[in-house]
């Protein structure tokens, strides 16, 4: 969602703990495949890219694609 405030657009966050600990996680084990060469090919820059996606989503908390499904997996208490 986004959130107008004084002209200047922000960024709901939609990603919670856990799934801003597993992507980056997930992320790191592609990107150690490929190095090792256990990955090749279009499916191996398909999964890098996928990578860079979680690796980029995680640091900033929100997800587009959870934005435009109305996913949101903060836990609140």
């Amino acid at each position: 969602m986004y959130i107008v405030n004084e002209n200047i657009m922000t960024l709901e966050k939609n990603m919670g703990t856990v799934d801003r600990i597993v992507r980056p996680t997930l992320a790191a084990g592609i990107i150690a495949a490929y190095a090792i060469g256990k990955l090749k090919g279009k499916a191996a820059i398909g999964l890098l890219a996928l990578s860079g996606i979680f690796i980029a989503t995680s640091s900033v908390g929100w997800c587009p694609a959870y934005a435009a499904t109305g996913i949101d997996t903060i836990v609140e208490d």
